[in-house]
């Protein structure tokens, strides 16, 4: 349980100029499918789950390693926690974060990288003020690290996939993801700001936060909260990656603080809040320090949706967005998807 390797202090991984000029690192992490006994369209008699339990989770890896034993677990304030998610967000936050500080180091105030493509071609601008403290840096670290999942969520909803002919839509916006992507840009900040070597870091604060969350004690007791919200979050009489297997997804990504799903005859109690990253230390909007540029694909409606917003007024290509237009487009997302989805997908009450 949480074996906590020796290594020596640094407070994120030690990344080489090479790799802080390329691209995002890409993670080996799989996501997990919520539900139980899941079933593929292509093999019905494969059934599969993605659970585990406090005990069986292993230390951290950056960028990941099948020796952490990631799935989904329970937590009584947290709702269901998807554990690879969570690791993924803290590796970006970090990754960033050594970005960020290089970019300061070399006295450079702009900066810009290529993030591939998801949705569209992507890419980050920085625009780092001369006096960004090192508290702000690691702030704006995980605010990008957030937004990074936020928009992997919803290019899935729109129909975009990381692998040709595997639809991801099936998974786009479910009940954990949110909660356990802020909870992942949380545990990279703390794990930034500590003295530990970072995989040691992030294994700590994974295991303090899983504690403060209260987790399920055992595999089966995972099974039988998610056994629960059966044919009411989700069901298996629905293949994957058919988008009918969820019946309950969570578009309430941002405001002032986020709540995890809980069981529904907990309803009445939100669990523990997580602040969603936004300002600086001195209430500085962090948004006026970097841009997520993705120029969009066609499988997004762009005239329809932005045509009357007067969107390209500050001088932006046509089809690209920012952060800033992530809100406009989860929100037409869930207009758009109405009667293909005839099942209740809204956010909760």
């Amino acid at each position: 349980m949480f074996f906590v390797p020796l290594g020596v202090k640094s407070k994120s991984p030690e990344l080489t100029d090479d790799e802080l000029k390329s691209s995002l690192p890409k993670i080996i992490r799989t996501c997990c499918a919520f539900g139980n006994e899941l079933k593929l369209i292509a093999l019905p008699f494969i059934k599969f789950t993605d659970i585990t339990s406090y005990d069986q989770i292993g230390s951290h890896r950056y960028l990941g390693n099948d020796s952490e034993m990631n799935g989904i677990i329970y937590t009584k304030h947290g709702g269901f926690i998807d554990i690879a998610h969570m690791r993924d967000v803290a590796d970006w936050t970090a990754f960033l974060y050594k970005l960020i500080k290089k970019t300061q180091t070399e006295k450079n105030q702009f900066f810009e990288m290529k993030l591939g493509h998801e949705g569209g071609a992507k890419k980050l601008v920085l625009r780092l003020p001369k006096n960004l403290t090192d508290d702000d840096a690691i702030r704006l670290a995980g605010k990008i690290a957030y937004d990074l999942s936020v928009w992997h969520e919803i290019a899935t909803w729109y129909g975009n996939s990381y692998l040709p002919l595997i639809k991801e839509r099936y998974s786009a916006f479910s009940v954990e993801d949110a909660y356990s992507n802020l909870l992942g840009a949380h545990v990279g900040m703390e794990a930034i700001r500590s003295d530990l070597p970072y995989n040691e870091a992030v294994t700590m604060s994974i295991s303090q936060k899983l504690k403060e969350l209260v987790p399920a004690r055992s595999i089966e007791e995972t099974e039988n909260a998610m056994n629960s919200v059966k044919n009411l979050w989700w069901t298996n009489e629905a293949y994957i990656p058919s988008g009918k297997v969820l019946l309950k997804r969570e578009f309430v990504v941002y405001g002032d603080s986020l709540y995890p799903r809980l069981l529904p005859d907990m309803l009445n109690f939100k669990g523990n809040g997580l602040p969603i990253i936004s300002n600086t230390a001195l209430n500085q909007n962090l948004d006026d320090y970097y841009d997520l540029k993705i120029n969009l694909n066609y499988k997004f409606p762009y005239k329809r949706i932005f045509l009357n917003l007067n969107h390209e007024s500050e001088g932006s290509p046509e089809r690209t967005i920012t952060q800033r237009d992530f809100q406009t487009l989860i929100n037409e997302g869930t207009s758009k998807n109405r009667k293909k989805y005839p099942v209740d997908i809204y956010q909760f009450d």
